[in-house]
């Protein structure tokens, strides 16, 4: 006979799922917990997608994927035997995943998973300066085993690789000058003066870091042209540290995995010491994605590029209430 589980047990699996990482920390995620069946499930949020930067759902689906992972992380953790599906329903599309919680004698841990634990609350954006250190190769080689292990693979790019992926960029933030609508999404989920202090969700100004005055380290002003108190300029790395996520195919159950696979680099990034940041902006246009492959092979679909160094992690951004985002039947 199969044992309950309590409502607390589930919360704190959810509260530790929501601390994954999202396009503009939007969160576009719902869980529901099936008591009898002792099923999680988790959905995409409509509401909280972006039209204008993410017409097909790609990063949601990315956010939601890295929260997925979170949850088997905390799940494992707490010896439940998480067993998950991708898509179990195809006529319903918004339901993303289903995670089976078996009881703690079910099957041994997975101490893989288990021991990422402590760097769900640890790992943080950090659009901060990198020092000028190089990333040990036996780091790269654990960060590269972290994504083969969801079904995706990471690419550290050489020299004149990193120089493409920089340009496109580059080009994006272009665009991004002349297209006044361009800039939208970005606008509706930034909390800036007091709604910072108090938003459950969005970057709030804390977290956009100092403006770039120099160097080439793809990291996004989210303030804009609006004024930001106290933030200042600074220089950034000017070669900085890349790696391309990619994926064999580009559909949804793909996204999911890329999802599940950075939130596992990130993780162990975070364990080794590494300050990481996170741009899909050259990214939301699926031709330029095809652009930003290894030009060697030409073969899979890049998801995000990460960039990744020694400084500060940064800090916290806000999170929803896990009573907003979790219903219990």
């Amino acid at each position: 006979m199969t044992s309950r589980l309590d409502e607390k047990t589930v919360a704190k699996l959810v509260a530790e799922a929501g601390a994954a990482p999202s396009m503009h920390n939007a969160q576009p995620w719902r869980f529901r917990f099936l008591t009898g069946e002792r099923l999680v499930l988790l959905y995409a949020d409509q509401e909280r997608a972006m039209p204008r930067s993410d017409p097909d759902n790609r990063a949601l689906h990315i956010g939601c994927g890295a929260a997925l992972f979170n949850l088997r992380v905390a799940a494992e953790h707490a010896a439940l035997a998480p067993e998950t599906r991708l898509l179990p329903e195809p006529q319903d599309p918004l339901l993303l995943a289903a995670v089976r919680l078996g009881n703690p004698a079910g099957r041994p841990q997975d101490e893989g998973l288990a021991r990422l634990s402590p760097a769900i609350r640890q790992r943080h954006t950090s659009r901060h300066p990198f020092a000028d250190k190089d990333v040990p190769e036996d780091v790269r080689a654990t960060l590269q085993d972290a994504a083969g292990r969801e079904g995706a693979e990471l690419l550290f790019p050489g020299v004149w690789h990193t120089e493409t992926v920089l340009d496109l960029v580059r080009d994006a933030e272009s665009r991004d000058v002349v297209d006044p609508g361009a800039n939208e999404d970005l606008v509706c989920w930034t909390r800036i003066g007091p709604e910072a202090d108090t938003a459950v969700d969005g970057v709030p100004e804390y977290a956009f870091g100092p403006r770039k005055r120099d160097g080439k380290a793809p990291v996004r002003d989210f303030a804009g042209r609006r004024p930001v108190a106290d933030r200042g300029a600074t220089t950034f790395e000017h070669a900085p540290h890349l790696a391309l996520l990619s994926t064999p195919g580009d559909g949804p159950a793909d996204w999911l995995r890329a999802g599940q696979a950075l939130e596992r680099v990130l993780l162990e990034a975070t364990l080794a010491d590494l300050a990481t940041s996170l741009t899909s902006h050259a990214l939301e246009d699926r031709e330029l994605r095809l652009l930003a492959r290894d030009p060697g092979l030409g073969t899979g679909q890049v998801q995000m590029v990460l960039r990744l160094g020694y400084g500060p992690r940064g800090p916290a951004t806000p999170r929803r209430p896990v009573a907003d985002v979790l219903d219990v039947v």
